[in-house]
């Protein structure tokens, strides 16, 4: 199993930028698909992006694509969101997940494996 930590969260300005990171430890990360995850106050989860084992394939939600990067770095055992041109709807706690499909997946079911999430809040 893979447990995964989050860091980098934190309170910025509209058209503001952001870098998350996610620490994987236990099993190689390099052996899951991942992908990062949001959720607003009175809201369900939502899928933000996602990335293959290899960082060759990527995907994003139409509403952050253009503004947000996702790698990895598999050597490190970690996961990147660099989130540009922040918007206040962008305000959420995001999580990064891995999963054992073997296509990267939209569907928060298809992840196995969560961290405890990090705050982001765009103010205006």
């Amino acid at each position: 199993q893979v447990q995964l930590v989050e860091s980098g969260g934190g309170l910025v300005q509209t058209w503001g930028s952001l870098r998350l990171s996610c620490t994987a430890s236990g099993r190689a990360f390099r052996n899951y698909n991942a992908g990062w995850f949001r959720q607003a106050p009175g809201k369900e989860r939502e899928f933000v992006a996602g990335i293959s084992w290899s960082g060759d394939s990527t995907d994003y939600v139409d509403s952050v694509s253009g503004r947000f990067t996702i790698s990895r770095d598999n050597a490190k055992n970690m996961m990147f969101l660099q989130m540009n041109d922040l918007y206040v709807e962008d305000t959420a706690v995001y999580y990064c997940a891995a999963s054992d499909s073997f296509y990267v997946e939209r569907g928060a079911n298809e992840y196995g494996y969560w961290g405890q999430g990090t705050q982001v809040t765009v103010s205006s």
